[in-house]
């Protein structure tokens, strides 16, 4: 099976929970943006928590779960926004 590379992009307090502002990511060809996320979750349990609220890109483009990732993308993890 091969497998694609992948840049994770973490924003705000997804940020603090991960301590980086990005890391490199290698899922098996093919994988969603929902496997992606299961994998982030279990290195950073702390995710978890905000997986319902939490808004995600692939290649600056809003983007579903059911996103299927290439080699190369660049996914963005951005926390819910507050305030009024």
């Amino acid at each position: 099976m091969s497998s694609s590379e992948l840049k994770v992009l973490f924003f705000g307090e997804l940020r603090d929970i991960s301590g980086a502002e990005s890391i490199q990511v290698v899922l098996p060809t093919a994988s969603r943006l929902a496997d992606l996320l299961v994998l982030l979750e279990s290195r950073y349990p702390r995710l978890v928590t905000h997986r319902e609220r939490m808004a995600c890109a692939v290649n600056a483009r809003w983007s579903d779960a059911a996103t299927t990732l290439q080699p190369g993308d660049e996914v963005a993890l951005l926390p819910p926004v507050s305030g009024g």
